[in-house]
């Protein structure tokens, strides 16, 4: 690479500023999945509001995470010099911003441009939050830092999103995206005040990051397998809305299974993130089956309200895991050039959502609804072979 320096853990800095530090990290992440995500429970409204179809209001969710896939390594190449609490106040003062551009916008167009800029920050701040916590704590309390950071990924999902559908159904939509925009401009008030400075470690360039993808092995087959699972996952869970309508599930019932993916997966992402540092191969697989395992039980059994309940349950603890044990594996296979690496991972992570979506509503088009379940479970299956493969070549590495 151009020039790197192998970031060195804060193992002289406290330990209480540090945590500090990664819980103002985790209130950015947890504000940037919910904008991210806050369309899907206000499509109907925006949509008859700025007069747009609700397929068409769907652009929302797709262009931050198209967005996002291609700025992750923009953003990463672009600020390789700029202290890092710098990029990251910026980035998510803009999502502030944005939300609060979107409360007051008079046109869809202008709705889209903000959901634009949220993607650029989304992509840019995760990439480089993800190695963040080598720098804020001690090495021992890296691994469990990493797990608190994403779990505002998870608390997201359960709290952050349903919580601003409940804000737009008493209020309004923009009601729900004006305090979404000031909770991103709290976020930003405490990295600017809880983080210290983060001076750039590594400058990289646009040339470095096939660098690191061809000539590390371990990067490789990290984005092979965050592929391979994101991409099931969301051709999947995009739709298991109307699996669960099919399998008889009452309307009203379905809010709640949701809820439990989503405590479930706050769980998967905590015991994940005690037991990656030492069985972090291990985790993967076990990801990897539970998600096709629940996936497969969805289609295949006749599911009343509880056995829905529990293979919701399953899919969220295994999806759950997923965020920091993925990233753990791109960093291990990458400790000289972690943001290069990061910046790649979520680029995957985010086009992998866009892509799951896609091509899980054409399968739900052109095929059958739980089709959807079945190539989302092979796909998962898939990822045991990636890992296997890895393991020889690093066996084969190091003889």
């Amino acid at each position: 690479m151009t020039a790197v320096d192998i970031p060195v853990p804060a193992t002289g800095r406290s330990p209480v500023k540090g945590w500090l530090a990664v819980l103002a990290v985790t209130l950015g992440i947890f504000s940037l999945m919910t904008s991210e995500l806050l369309p899907v429970g206000l499509l109907t409204p925006i949509g008859s509001a700025l007069e747009v179809s609700e397929g068409t209001a769907g652009l929302m969710v797709t262009v931050p995470g198209v967005v996002a896939a291609i700025s992750a390594p923009l953003v990463t190449v672009a600020t390789g010099r700029v202290d890092r609490r710098v990029v990251l106040a910026v980035l998510i003062g803009l999502v502030g911003l944005a939300n609060l551009a979107s409360a007051f916008a008079d046109s869809f167009a202008i709705v889209l441009v903000a959901r634009f800029l949220i993607g650029i920050s989304v992509g840019g701040f995760w990439s480089l939050a993800g190695g963040i916590a080598l720098r804020l704590v001690p090495e021992k309390h890296v691994p469990r830092a990493t797990a608190v950071i994403f779990g505002g990924v998870e608390t997201a999902s359960v709290l952050g999103v349903p919580t601003g559908t409940i804000i737009g159904d008493l209020s309004s939509w923009r009601t729900a995206f004006a305090v979404v925009g000031i909770l991103g401009l709290v976020s930003l008030a405490c990295i600017l005040f809880l983080m210290p400075k983060v001076p750039a470690e590594q400058t990289i360039t646009f040339s470095d990051l096939p660098k690191v993808f061809k000539g590390n092995a371990g990067v490789r087959a990290g984005i092979v397998i965050t592929f391979l699972v994101i991409t099931g996952h969301f051709l999947a869970y995009t739709f298991v809305r109307p699996v669960l309508l099919n399998d008889g599930i009452g309307d009203r019932l379905i809010g709640a299974l949701l809820l439990t993916f989503g405590i479930a997966g706050i769980c998967g992402n905590f015991i994940a993130g005690a037991l990656v540092a030492n069985r972090l191969r291990q985790i993967v697989v076990g990801i990897s089956v539970v998600l096709a395992v629940a996936m497969l039980l969805l289609a295949l059994v006749d599911t009343d309200t509880v056995t829905a309940g529990a293979i919701m349950l399953l899919w969220g603890l295994g999806y759950g895991a997923v965020p920091v044990t993925f990233q753990t594996w791109i960093l291990d296979a990458a400790p000289d050039a972690t943001e290069a690496a990061s910046s790649l991972y979520v680029s995957t992570f985010n086009l992998s959502i866009a892509l799951g979506a896609l091509f899980g509503g054409f399968a739900v088009d052109g095929i059958a609804t739980t089709s959807v379940l079945w190539i989302g479970a092979v796909l998962a299956v898939l990822t045991l072979v990636v890992v296997g493969g890895a393991r020889r070549t690093a066996a084969a590495s190091a003889e």
